[in-house]
Parts: structure tokens; C-alpha cells; sequence
């Protein structure tokens, strides 16, 4: 029992910095329109160059002793890579195709799918209550595209949908694949955000035409490259690695209505009051599907004390 109390004060703590991650991103689709005009890739170039910077200061007092951290398998970067780049390349482009409160709340299909995901990693049978949450969750992003048949004459922006689900799909399987890599030192996320912005660099040269950032542009870059994507993704790191993957997805929902409400709050979405009933079936079937899991990793360390 002696070795079980530092372990799970350390999955607390771990679980705890997680929630630095999810606060951070819930200013992520709030911070992202107020970049309106500058085109994904760019956008996405700027804001992991300036994460990776801040990490070359930080890792650089110690000089290179203090890089050493990024010398990992080929299998840390490219999981690093999929999870970071991707993901990001996918989320700018669906908050500029869609409007944004409905791409971010598609988004937060993630930590239902976490959930999902980490009990199947686990070689675990889904339960009633996970599969009610995850039916939930679908009625609500289908709730969210019937707002756009063409009844009410708009279009339907179906690639911005999809790229937010590609998102979700991105990041849950990120976040579970992690989990292995939990020997590797968090400051290896500095090197991701660089590699990151340079294929950003890439891609936005091959397929997009630079647009100039004016001063509030560069400061919600600024803070966009220092918060959401550069704390943030060293906390999360830290805590999918130590953490417990059931909590974190069940406190992940907080995100998307902290975010939909800042969005609104802001101007910066026409979203009505029609946007409660999504938001209300996503983060219900969230709760649904992660309050068992949670509970059944609580008994399963109160059974196994040396876990």
C-alpha cells in the first residue's frame, strides 16, 4: 500500500496539470477568429514558431544538455507529429470552413472518443452506458449539420464538419497512443511545435498566398502560440502520460461550453439558443459514458494496490 499512495498522488497531480490544457484550449476557436483572413497553414506556420521559440529559450539555459530530451525514437515524433500537425491543420481549417461554435463542439467529440478508445486499448468490452453516451454525442453533431440542410438556405459547409471530426478522431487516438511514450520527458513537445512549423511553412508556400498580419492578428497569434498550442500541449502531455485518461476526458467537456459561451460572449458567433440542444446531448453523452470508467478505474486501484 506504501507504493500505491505516491502513485496515485502522482496520477492526481498529472490529472490536475491536464486541466491547465483544457483551460487553455478553451480560448483555442475564440483566439483562432480573431485571426480571421490569415489562412490555416500560415496561421498555423506563425503560432507553433512561436511555441517552438519560447521552448529554445526555456530548454536553452541549460545549453545543449538541455535538448537532450529530444534525441527519442522515430516512433515518439511521428505520433508527436500526427497528433500536433495534423490535428491543427485540420482544426484551422474547419474554423474558417464552418462556423466556429458548431466546428469547436464537433471538435469536442474527442473526449468521448478518448474514452471509447482507451477502454478498447485496454481490451476492454464497451458498456451500455459508454455506447448511450457515444449515441448521444452523434445525435448531437447530426443535430448540429441539420441546421444547415437546404431548408434554411445555406449550405452545408460538409468539409468543415468533417475536418472537425477528423479532429476529434486525430487527437482521442493521439492522446491513448501516448500513453506508451510515458518515459519520454514532456520538453520533447518544443521539438514537435518546430517540426511542425516547418511542414506548416511548407504547405502554406505550396497552397496558400501570404497574407500579412496586422497588430491584433499578431497578438492573438502571439498569445494563440504561447497558451493553447504551447503550454498547453506540454501539460497535456504530461498528464495523458500520467494521468488518468477517464478523468481527463469526462473535465475535456467543460472546454466546449466555456469555449461556445466565449465565442458568443465575444461577437465573434451568431450561434442562438438552438445551440444548447447539441451542446446539451454532447456533453451529456460525455458524462453518460465517462462516470462508469471512472468509477471502474477507482475500484480497480482500490482492488490493486500496487498498480
Amino acid at each position: 500500500m506504501s507504493l500505491a499512495t505516491p502513485l496515485a498522488r502522482r496520477s492526481q497531480t498529472a490529472t490536475t496539470i491536464g486541466v491547465i490544457a483544457i483551460a487553455l484550449w478553451s480560448c483555442l476557436a475564440l483566439l483562432t477568429t480573431l485571426t480571421e483572413g490569415i489562412p490555416p497553414f500560415e496561421l498555423l506556420t506563425l503560432s507553433f514558431g512561436i511555441a517552438f521559440a519560447a521552448s529554445v529559450v526555456i530548454l536553452g539555459r541549460r545549453g545543449i544538455a538541455g535538448f537532450s530530451s529530444w534525441r527519442q525514437p522515430w516512433a515518439v515524433w511521428a505520433t508527436g507529429f500526427v497528433g500536433i500537425f495534423v490535428y491543427h491543420g485540420l482544426y484551422f481549417f474547419a474554423l474558417k470552413a464552418a462556423p466556429a461554435a458548431e466546428a469547436s463542439l464537433i471538435n469536442y467529440l474527442w473526449p468521448l472518443l478518448l474514452v471509447l478508445l482507451s477502454a478498447f486499448a485496454a481490451g476492454e468490452k464497451l458498456h451500455k452506458r459508454q455506447m448511450l453516451g457515444a449515441l448521444l454525442g452523434l445525435a448531437g453533431t447530426a443535430f448540429i449539420m441539420q441546421q444547415h440542410t437546404p431548408v434554411t438556405g445555406a449550405a452545408m459547409p460538409v468539409a468543415g464538419y468533417l475536418a472537425a471530426f477528423g479532429c476529434a478522431l486525430i487527437w482521442a487516438g493521439y492522446s491513448v497512443i501516448n500513453r506508451r511514450f510515458s518515459e519520454v520527458p514532456s520538453s520533447i513537445i518544443g521539438g514537435i511545435c518546430g517540426l511542425s512549423a516547418v511542414c506548416g511553412l511548407i504547405c502554406h508556400l505550396a497552397f496558400e498566398t501570404t497574407v500579412r498580419p496586422d497588430f491584433n492578428q499578431w497578438a492573438a497569434i502571439v498569445v494563440l502560440g504561447l497558451g493553447p498550442v504551447g503550454m498547453a500541449f506540454l501539460a497535456w502531455d504530461h498528464a495523458t502520460k500520467h494521468g488518468s485518461l477517464a478523468t481527463l476526458g469526462a473535465l475535456s467537456y467543460l472546454a466546449p461550453l466555456i469555449s461556445t459561451l466565449l465565442l458568443i460572449a465575444a461577437g465573434r458567433s451568431q450561434a442562438g439558443p438552438i445551440l444548447i440542444v447539441p451542446a446539451i446531448l454532447i456533453i451529456a453523452g460525455a458524462v453518460i459514458a465517462t462516470t462508469r470508467s471512472t468509477e471502474k478505474v477507482s475500484a480497480t486501484r482500490s482492488i490493486v494496490p500496487n498498480e
